[in-house]
Formats: C-alpha cells, sequence, structure tokens
C-alpha cells in the first residue's frame, strides 16, 4: 500500500492540526510570524525558501485561518490570527525541545514574561506569576546558546537584542 499524503482517514485531532502545520516549512514560518516577520521577501531572505513554496505554505494558512493578509504602506503584511496565536505553546515547546530540553546553556532564545520581567520555564509558564503568558506577553533574546552572528540582514541583526514577540519589522 503507498503512503498517503494526507491525514484524511484519521479520526484524530493531532491528525487535524498536522493537516494544517505538518508540511515542511510551516512551522518555521510561524515561528518567523511570532519573532515579527511579515512580509513576503523578509520570509524568503529569512528562510532562504522558494517562492513557490513560501506562497503555497502562506495561502494554506490563510485557507487553515492561521494567518490573514493586511494591507500596509502598499504592501500585504501576513499577521496571525487568534488561531494562529493559539499554536504558540505548542511552537515553544518544540524550540525547548530542540535546544536539548532541560540544558539551559543550550538555548538560543529566552522568553520572558514581560509583564513581571521573569524568564518562562520549558512550560512556557512564569515561575514568579505563576501565569502561561501568551506571545503578546513575550519578549525574545538571545540566549547562550545561539552561538556568533552568521547572517547580517537587519532582522537576524534585531533578533540579535530583546524585542517582544509579533512586533512587526
Amino acid at each position: 500500500m503507498a503512503l498517503g499524503t494526507d491525514y484524511d482517514t484519521q479520526d484524530c485531532s493531532l491528525a487535524r492540526a498536522l493537516e494544517i502545520v505538518g508540511e515542511r516549512w510551516t512551522m518555521l514560518i510561524l515561528r518567523e510570524c511570532f519573532f515579527g516577520v511579515r512580509r513576503f521577501t523578509d520570509f524568503q531572505q529569512r528562510l532562504d525558501i522558494s517562492k513557490a513554496v513560501l506562497t503555497q505554505r502562506l495561502s494554506d494558512l490563510i485557507d487553515a485561518g492561521v494567518l490573514e493578509r493586511a494591507p500596509r504602506g502598499g504592501r500585504t503584511d501576513y499577521v496571525l490570527t487568534e488561531a494562529g496565536l493559539q499554536l504558540w505553546p505548542s511552537l515553544h515547546a518544540l524550540i525547548r525541545w530542540g535546544d536539548g530540553r532541560s540544558d539551559p546553556t543550550r538555548r538560543r532564545r529566552i522568553f520572558s514574561h514581560s509583564v513581571c520581567g521573569t524568564d518562562i520555564d520549558e512550560y512556557g509558564r512564569c515561575p514568579r506569576c505563576a501565569a502561561v503568558p501568551g506571545a503578546p506577553e513575550l519578549l525574545v533574546r538571545p540566549g547562550p546558546g545561539l552561538g556568533p552572528a552568521t547572517r547580517t540582514d537587519p532582522i537576524s541583526m534585531a533578533l540579535r537584542s530583546e524585542r517582544p514577540l509579533l512586533t512587526p519589522f
């Protein structure tokens, strides 16, 4: 039996979610959205992704209600919807998992609660407030595992300083 290309026959909530976010590049596009990237050319430059693939992934995310187009200054921005913002805990968990789970020296990015300035833990909780802040309440800064700059584009350089998530470039 040939391997299928979708999860239509699966009666599973995870399979439904993977239909939307399980394609190659999709989670990286979402990461960039949370970091504040909104323009097609910025996504393409940051991800080194082909125009055709980026166009398709953005279109799929819009169709799924995760992103929406927003006109800004004669250009089109791609902005997270409420459904897109709800993906933050999953994205954060994958980022932390990719950092090596519990080894704080490997973290490439550190997220802190903007309300109190406390770093959130691996579960996305603020130890000081006992809250689980959403992306609009978080700051991101370089962590000890980031390493030297290998990219010099303006967005990469801006991400080498602390900044609020979702703030557009």
